[in-house]
């Protein structure tokens, strides 16, 4: 009997918890979409979404320039962190003798800990001035912001990507040595892609990270809400206009603002269905 309430009692638990974290969602989504949407037909949806200029004085606003720098420093940092991120996990897993994973485990958990605004001031004082050599250019733009949040998301993708790949039955790395792979090609051929399912989720993961990221990439980024030409140019992301502005903002200023973490909180959405996709038609293949 004791076992019995004791198992009724936990799911009583687990179940407010999982009502709980539905209840902030859909009152997080009530109070965006409520104050966002009336703020978009005030404005118009066409103007707000595709204009170009950025003008709160003027009651100008338009989030494209936004919108395009969001996805740049987005892709940059999925090209910089996803595949060092998965080599690193696969790694640890398969590669990592034991002493060095002693090192390396608490130091990726480490990175983890970190405060966003370190990240910024590591990428201003260190990041900035080495692209200003190379390049000759002011150092803030796209490609240091995506740097930067390439290093970020990696602790969020080797942490789960380690636990994915590990999770594998050791039958099918044996099976692949049956059959006379290498040690590599049973990895690579055999364990990661059966592991794929979790590796899409640690990506979904550390990508949703790199778009929310707000501190680090508004000192380095450059903050220009102007659409960038190229990957040094200077940039404003939909996170880092909300920051900078919503301090001060007032009336249909405050509202616009309010109806970016709107596009944002799509754009986010948007992106993890087209994971999804690709995750499905990657398990039928």
């Amino acid at each position: 009997m004791k076992g019995s309430f004791k198992e009724k009692a936990m799911q009583l638990v687990f179940l407010i918890a999982a009502c709980a974290s539905i209840v902030a969602v859909i009152l997080i989504c009530v109070y965006m979409f409520g104050n966002g949407i009336p703020a978009m037909q005030k404005i118009g949806f066409k103007e707000f979404l595709t204009g170009t200029e950025w003008k709160p004085n003027n009651e100008i606003f338009g989030i494209l320039p936004m919108i395009i720098g969001s996805i740049y420093v987005t892709i940059g940092a999925i090209i910089i962190g996803v595949p060092i991120g998965i080599l690193c996990a696969t790694y640890m897993a398969k590669f990592c003798p034991p002493k060095i994973h002693k090192i390396l485990k608490p130091a990726i958990d480490l990175l983890a800990g970190i405060p966003s605004i370190v990240y910024g001031f590591f990428g201003l004082m260190v990041i900035v001035p080495i692209i200003q050599d190379v390049f000759g250019t002011g150092g803030k733009g796209i490609l240091t912001a995506s740097i930067m949040l390439g290093i970020m998301i990696l602790p969020t993708i080797i942490s789960v990507s380690e636990s994915n790949i590990r999770a594998v039955p050791d039958a099918y790395y044996e099976g692949a040595l049956a059959l006379g792979a290498t040690h590599e090609r049973s990895v690579f051929f055999t364990v990661i892609p059966a592991a794929k399912s979790g590796i899409t989720a640690a990506v979904i993961l550390g990508v949703g990270r790199a778009i929310g990221e707000t501190l680090a990439v508004s000192v380095i980024v450059g903050n220009s809400p102007v659409i960038p030409e190229s990957v040094l140019d200077m940039a404003r992301t939909m996170t880092t206009n909300i920051v900078l502005e919503m301090g001060y903002a007032e009336g249909l200023h405050r509202e616009a603002l309010i109806a970016t973490a709107v596009v944002l909180f799509v754009f986010i959405l948007i992106i993890n269905l087209l994971f999804s996709l690709l995750k499905r038609k990657g398990g039928k293949a």
